[in-house]
């Protein structure tokens, strides 16, 4: 079993981003909500605990608070915000309401010297509305702010500690740094979560549940199920058979792309189904985005179980489900969160399900998984193809689903993607720390403008562009494309695809936005 650090969730949006960036320093963290049952927590064996953030506040009554097992645990500690105020009120210290909120950069300065936090200045990004008024016995100030008189505090006999500041977000330069001291020098956790770690530990699981059975999996030539079908391939080999579904939602040319890459680099078994018509019918006359995703999984489950049929009746379906889409529908186990919206691969299920779901990707983030797939030996242009979500162009095609809409949708996104790939802009690996356009792509809106096109009045559909900068998929901001390239793109789309009079450009970063719009 790798160490692994538990990230208890008090309720913050960054909570998910303290489990990765404990996962980018290679150590393998899980997040538990903050009443999880201490037996399912510990069964895990952590070497130690950070709690995230919240909006709460900890000295109100009900308020969520440090479980008693984490303190009788004996292990290190780290409070982040909300974190090291609810340490302080299990402890006997005190919090209060602070005379003004504090959010945004911030400077610290180290006043005690601590293995957690280095000497000197340094900046941060703090979120608060509460502060500390005293210490619980034991502890000593770290750090301090001009706002923040208990900036850090920590007891360094016990190892709790408690910063006020989020170092896990990328406005704290010095953050992953932090976490790294916290969770290898304090916690003494091994630096053991490696893309070859994570492929033996896979391997061995997927061979325990599957054994010597017949396995189904449906590729996209998306990341995540391009990767999930490689990973199974190489525990379970010939047992695995790919299906191919052609939805009627995919992107131009997409079919003969996936069946070229899954033919030439994995090299499984594969059949291809053409099921245009059913999911056509399960879309008519739904516009609603979450009964989109019902229909969808509800279809494509129904079509992978005929294709079953022809195949042997496989007992298992793989699914590429990964963490963000466990978190962002808030599987009940997992985060206190609010719902964002269900995932294809994870909320849109059938109840009668015939197969039991092989997830190997489940607890992953997306540069785990691309990583994996580097590991497994998959082609650059395959791993780093910019994510596709399950549902296809439904979710970026607003309102009524038709065949009309969804070509013309189809034709505004091929311009836009091969503008962006011309430009250098759009493919191939990208740096961790020059994340480049991450994701691109049209949304038709259902919403109908006048316009002029030579002397003819039109009224017709608009065009939103979105393109991303991100490095985790949990973050994004919108990328800041030359203005002669979206001249070009809007001319080429209203002049091209017909029924378009108007293209817009989201300027939205994520959050407040998700980064597709359904």
């Amino acid at each position: 079993m790798n160490d692994s650090i538990i990230v208890l969730d008090f309720g913050s949006q960054y909570s998910q981003l303290i489990t990765r960036r404990v996962r980018e320093v290679q150590v393998y963290a899980e997040m538990f909500p903050w009443d999880a049952p201490a037996e399912q927590v510990l069964a895990l064996q952590p070497k130690g605990f950070i709690l995230s953030g919240g909006p709460n506040s900890a000295y109100e009554p009900g308020a969520p608070y440090v479980p008693d097992y984490v303190l009788q645990s004996g292990l290190p500690i780290l409070g982040i915000c909300y974190g090291m105020q609810a340490i302080t009120v299990a402890l006997g210290g005190k919090v209060a309401p602070a005379g003004e909120r504090e959010y945004g950069p911030a400077e610290i300065t180290t006043i005690q010297a601590n293995p957690l936090i280095p000497p000197g200045s340094m900046p941060v990004w703090m979120s608060h509305g509460d502060r500390l008024e005293s210490m619980p016995q034991g502890f000593e100030r770290l750090a301090v702010s001009a706002n923040s008189p208990y900036a850090a505090m920590g007891d360094l006999q016990r190892n709790y500690f408690g910063v006020q500041f989020h170092p896990e977000v990328r406005h704290t330069p010095g953050g992953l740094a932090l976490i790294q001291r916290f969770v290898s020098d304090i916690c003494g956790a091994q630096a053991n979560w490696t893309p070859g770690a994570i492929i033996e530990d896979s391997v061995a699981r997927i061979r325990a549940q599957v054994g010597s059975e017949r396995v189904l999996v449906g590729v996209s030539g998306g990341v995540d199920s391009s990767v999930a079908a490689a990973l199974v391939h190489r525990a379970i080999g010939d047992q695995l058979v790919a299906v191919f579904v052609d939805n009627g939602l995919l992107r131009k040319d997409e079919r003969l792309q996936v069946d070229s890459a899954f033919r030439k680099n994995i090299k499984m078994e594969m059949h291809t189904v053409d099921a245009v018509e059913d999911f056509m019918d399960a879309l008519s006359g739904v516009s609603d985005p979450e009964a989109k995703r019902r229909a969808i999984g509800r279809t494509f489950i129904r079509v992978f179980e005929q294709a079953a049929l022809s195949v042997g009746q496989p007992r298992f379906l793989v699914q590429g489900t990964i963490y963000p889409d466990v978190i962002e529908s808030s599987a009940p186990d997992r985060n206190k969160g609010h719902k964002i919206k269900s995932h294809h691969n994870v909320g849109g299920l059938p109840e009668d399900l015939s197969f039991s779901l092989v997830e190997p990707l489940r607890y992953l983030f997306k540069d785990e998984v691309r990583a994996v797939g580097e590991a497994l030996g998959l082609p650059v242009e395959l791993v780093w193809r910019q994510p596709f979500p399950g549902p296809g162009l439904a979710v970026r095609c607003l309102g009524d689903i038709t065949m009309e809409r969804l070509a013309t949708l189809r034709s505004a996104d091929a311009i836009f993607t091969g503008e962006l790939h011309a430009a250098g802009l759009l493919g191939g690996r990208r740096k961790a720390d020059d994340p480049g356009i991450a994701q691109a792509f049209a949304v038709l809106l259902p919403v109908r403008s006048v316009g002029v096109m030579g002397d003819l009045r039109t009224y017709q559909e608009a065009i939103a562009l979105r393109a991303v900068a991100t490095d985790d998929f949990m973050t994004a901001d919108w990328a800041r494309l030359p203005y002669d390239l979206l001249a070009r793109v809007a001319n080429r789309i209203v002049n091209e695809v017909p029924g378009v009079n108007r293209v817009v450009l989201d300027i939205t970063s994520k959050p407040p936005a998700t980064i597709e719009w359904e």
